[in-house]
């Protein structure tokens, strides 16, 4: 039964780490294509977001059951 909890586990942290990389890289992309370089808050906002994501990957990996 651990294995079936461990891949519904690891599906949810592979979610969150996608939207978390997704996040940022809007950060990053959507300025260049607004031509908006200077867009900073814009950036600050979506890379807290997308670290926000990542860590609840972080600690939802650490729920993972060994036996």
């Amino acid at each position: 039964m651990h294995t079936v909890h461990n891949e519904r586990i690891k599906l949810l942290a592979a979610a969150a780490n996608h939207i978390g990389v997704g996040a940022i890289l809007a950060g990053i992309v959507a300025p260049m294509i607004r031509g908006d370089i200077n867009a900073v808050t814009s950036f600050a906002i979506r890379l807290l977001i997308g670290l926000d994501f990542l860590w609840l990957a972080y600690i939802l990996l650490g729920r993972l059951r060994t036996s």
